[in-house]
């Protein structure tokens, strides 16, 4: 059988750890570097020393991150590639280390490199996902407020369509601060809550009030209140992003009016959010699309930025797109 010819002597194989950098160059022996910046330093001079262009390295978390950065700001071409794909390369020796695995597929030209955003797109995407974490975390204290008033044998989250919604919200703050009468507590409904669920209303509010239970309430409360004020924030670290990308306006055009979605409950609250994608899309408008929104466009271009020429098909999507950043 012929072998397969060696494209690159000099590629370069790093098995990325929390603690430790394995390095191997075209499958030779490995080297252990640290993972402080120092030690970055060090790795990224003794891979220009050897004559290192090109390193490939797994994503793993995001421990891979920082040695991509300190690398590629050398100038190296880095390929980030998928754990699983590597694995299901045949032909790897039993000794052989992850780092020369790597490496001696790298120099056989056998490694893909998935896709790595941009600058302005990699911290896009860092904010957006903050974004998500903090709209978790608040979801997590909307259940246990429910879970409190259940222990209360208050129904009232079961009747109306939000616990945090304008009525819902209005209607938990009274009970804290000390109001038990269901017809009181009906009032402070949406009108058409009010009109069509009154009777339901006033039902699912008669309950135990055990002191106990009402902490739970408040505590959750608090929780849910204190990640709204992080998404905002975060939605005004996105906002101010999304301008320095797009640019100034160019006072001569003008963005077409977003076509009408119902807007999510978690949809980020930033002033001419359309207008700023528009532009990022070249003015073309993909919420034209159905079932396109300004926010599921925004995390669309959070996660593969606007070039969709990297991939040919939705399958490229799938397999060369790094999962974790």
């Amino acid at each position: 059988m012929k072998a397969l010819p060696v494209l690159n002597a000099k590629a370069a194989g790093i098995d990325v750890g929390s603690e430790t950098l394995h390095v191997s160059i075209a499958g030779g022996a490995p080297r252990i570097f640290g993972t402080m910046t120092r030690d970055l330093e060090q790795l990224r001079e003794y891979l220009i020393q050897q004559g290192v262009r090109s390193a490939a390295l797994e994503a793993t978390g995001v421990y891979w991150l920082c040695t991509y950065e300190a690398l590629e700001s050398a100038g190296l071409e880095i390929l980030v590639v998928n754990g699983r794909h590597v694995k299901n390369v045949p032909g790897r020796k039993s000794d052989m280390a992850d780092c020369q695995w790597l490496a001696t597929l790298h120099a056989h030209g056998l490694l893909r490199s998935g896709f790595v955003p941009d600058v302005d797109i990699g911290r896009l995407q860092d904010y957006m996902r903050l974004r998500h974490d903090k709209i978790g975390m608040a979801g997590t204290h909307v259940q246990h407020m429910q879970k409190a008033l259940e222990r209360m044998n208050i129904k009232f989250h079961d009747v109306i369509n939000s616990l945090t919604g304008k009525s819902g919200l209005a209607v938990v703050r009274a009970i804290l601060d000390g109001e038990r009468d269901p017809q009181r507590l009906l009032e402070l409904c949406d009108r058409q809550i009010r009109k069509k669920k009154a009777a339901a209303v006033c039902e699912s509010l008669r309950g135990t009030w055990r002191e106990e239970h009402l902490f739970a309430l408040r505590q959750a409360l608090a929780g849910w209140e204190f990640y709204q004020v992080q998404i905002r924030e975060c939605d005004r670290a996105i906002e101010v992003l999304l301008i320095g990308i797009a640019g100034p306006d160019d006072p001569g055009s003008s963005a077409k009016p977003a076509i009408s979605h119902k807007l999510s409950e978690n949809a980020p609250q930033i002033e001419g959010l359309h207008r700023v994608l528009v532009k990022l899309c070249d003015g073309r408008d993909p919420t034209s699309i159905p079932a396109i929104s300004d926010y599921s466009l925004l995390q669309l271009i959070s996660e593969v930025g606007t070039d969709l020429r990297k991939w040919p098909t939705e399958k490229h999507c799938k397999h060369f797109t790094i999962p974790v950043r």
